[in-house]
């Protein structure tokens, strides 16, 4: 008799439907918590969110007036939140984890918003049950072979070596769920997808430990082909294993689920054509170290209901949740992309690509989660670096480099006339008009190097802890800070290095700050002192700057601060005044810097 797996538990959500599941009363394991079902929300409830809510050179080192603790975030879910409860509570004594971790912009919080994935992992099936197959002579219940496929039509576990030129097809019955062990396989299939998953509720495929694995598939599709990946599934896919797998110029995309596709391990390198991983309702990274290749596409892509009727599009799927291990991207468009959300709660991602480094329709969080530990994000090259309507930074260690804009929170009206299901309206995005998008950094360190605007909302900026350091253009006609609602700073520390012509400051906030016209070229280091002498804080500068923003929690308004450099005073100017202080850098009185003595206008109260 063909060898099962176990019985399907309800928790591993595989053969669960996809409608909403009653939240469970247990604490919840946030760590893991893509994996159950969580309550389907309406697309209005989703629109209350969004309308309120390289590795670098030359890195900046502050070495004195460390950063505050982030602000506590207001309680509640996410779609609870209003216009009114954006603004960001007094420093508290916590620690910026833990103050952050139950904002509504933190990953855990958006996580839960999501519905789960489907997860298959080697905890569901026994290995030693397994069905030995040799690709050379593929025999055993529940395989026939004919021509050059092999199709597995029953449910059960197989463990595959050898080398094929041909198709491993899986045609199983849709309550089937089925284990692939790839244990030394060398599969070649000239004519489309190498492994194509055509029917079955689950499917598993796990890398025997130790084992090295090599997938290749057609040189080209025609384009009403649907399978049209390396690996190609129907049914939710699980991979999972500490083998290897490569898979070698893929045609068109290098693995593609029509449903969920999770990955729980392995040491994955793909090359492909356009997407290296793409799923559907969810893609999700647990573990495996992934080095992505996407020549013409998207290094990892969640499609969800794109291009589908208002009416029809489900908001809590098409998101990316990368929860652990290492990501390196290089893509011809974008490194990571998802229709609704992306997760960043732990492990580390590289990515240097052609256009947006991390990109999504909605929000974008990214931040320590409980039992992960602080992720590492660096966008080395990109054309823009994060972009999202809603961008919450709680926690970790994130980097960009850009040409064009560094972390942008934009497309908030596009979304909100996708979610309504309405054309667009030119009058809701007029230049410098607050539409709702939320930019929001409450902890961990953010460095970034943008030749456009560096950190930049069409709503509101909201800083409120961690460490943040921003390289703005060389050239004018964009800024370090720029928001077209409200800049609030009530915490953290903030070292912005901009051109001079457009700089905006902070127009809400306790906490002071003090811009400096000081010219300063690439590499040149200094010090930040106040009247007295004393120093506060030390930086290099990344590239040729003339204004350098400054707020930490020692900088009191109405004081008098300098810049050093070299044991000359390149610039001095007056905490909380002078300066652009309103939407787009053209609202304020002055000009950035002001000669010395004079500053910025003060913060509004």
């Amino acid at each position: 008799m063909t060898p099962t797996p176990a019985s399907h538990d309800a928790h591993s959500g595989g053969s669960a439907p996809h409608g909403p599941a009653a939240p469970s009363p247990a604490a919840p394991d946030l760590a893991a918590s893509a994996f159950r079902r969580a309550p389907a929300r309406h697309p209005r409830l989703r629109a209350g969110l969004l309308r309120t809510s390289a590795v670098l050179l030359g890195g900046a080192l502050w070495v004195s007036g460390c950063a505050s603790p982030a602000a506590p975030q207001s309680a509640g879910s996410a779609v609870e939140r209003t216009a009114e409860s954006t603004g960001v509570s007094e420093s508290s004594e916590d620690t910026g984890t833990e103050a952050s971790a139950a904002g509504p912009l933190s990953p855990a919080s958006v996580l839960a918003e999501n519905a789960d994935a489907t997860v298959f992992g080697p905890d569901e099936w026994d290995a030693a049950s397994a069905l030995d197959v040799d690709l050379a002579d593929p025999t055993g219940a529940g395989i026939t072979a004919r021509d050059a496929t092999v199709t597995i039509t029953d449910a059960g576990v197989y463990r595959f070596s050898g080398t094929f030129s041909g198709q491993l097809v899986v045609a199983a019955p849709d309550d089937a769920r089925v284990v692939i062990i790839l244990d030394g396989v060398t599969l070649r299939n000239s004519a489309g997808a190498a492994i194509d998953v055509q029917s079955a509720d689950d499917v598993a495929i796990h890398l025997a430990d130790g084992s090295t694995n090599t997938v290749s598939d057609a040189a080209s599709y025609a384009a009403d082909v649907d399978a049209n990946a390396a690996i190609f599934s129907r049914a939710d896919l699980t991979i999972s294993g500490d083998g290897a797998l490569t898979i070698s110029d893929a045609g068109n995309d290098g693995i593609t689920s029509k449903d969920d596709l999770v990955i729980l391990g392995g040491d994955i390198t793909i090359s492909a054509a356009q997407d290296a991983l793409r799923g559907k309702d969810a893609l999700v990274v647990r573990g495996g170290t992934l080095d992505l290749t996407a020549e013409n596409g998207d290094g990892m892509f969640s499609r969800g209901d794109e291009g589908d009727a208002a009416a029809d599009i489900d908001w809590t799927r098409g998101y990316i949740a990368i929860l652990g291990e290492t990501i390196d991207i290089s893509a011809g468009d974008d490194g990571v992309q998802a229709f609704t959300d992306v997760i960043i709660g732990g492990g580390s991602l590289t990515a240097s690509v052609a256009d947006d480094g991390v990109k999504a329709e909605a929000v974008i969080a990214i931040g320590e989660m409980p039992e992960t530990d602080a992720p590492r994000v660096a966008v080395t090259a990109s054309t823009e670096g994060i972009e999202a309507a809603s961008i919450g930074i709680s926690g970790g260690d994130v980097q960009v480099a850009a040409s064009d804009d560094g972390i942008n929170a934009s497309g908030n009206t596009e979304l909100q006339a996708l979610i309504a299901g309405t054309e667009l309206d030119d009058s809701q995005q007029s230049e410098f008009q607050d539409t709702g998008e939320v930019l929001e950094i409450s902890g961990g360190t953010v460095t970034v190097d943008a030749e456009g605007d560096g950190l930049d909302s069409n709503g509101s900026l909201t800083i409120s802890g961690g460490a943040v350091t921003v390289y703005g253009p060389s050239q004018g006609g964009n800024g370090s800070l720029d928001a077209d609602g409200e800049i609030t700073v009530s915490g953290g520390t903030i070292q912005a290095f901009g051109p001079g012509d457009m700089e905006q400051t902070p127009s809400a906030g306790e906490q002071g700050w003090v811009i400096v016209s000081a010219p300063l070229t690439a590499g040149q280091s200094g010090t930040i002192v106040d009247e007295t002498g004393a120093e506060l804080g030390s930086f290099t500068s990344a590239k040729t700057a003339s204004t350098v923003l400054v707020s930490t929690p020692s900088i009191t308004e109405g004081g008098s601060y300098s810049v050093v450099s070299g044991g000359e005073v390149l610039g001095t100017a007056v905490a909380g005044t002078g300066g652009f202080s309103g939407p787009g850098g053209m609202d304020g009185a002055g000009g950035p810097g002001g000669a010395p003595g004079e500053g910025m206008a003060p913060p509004a109260q």
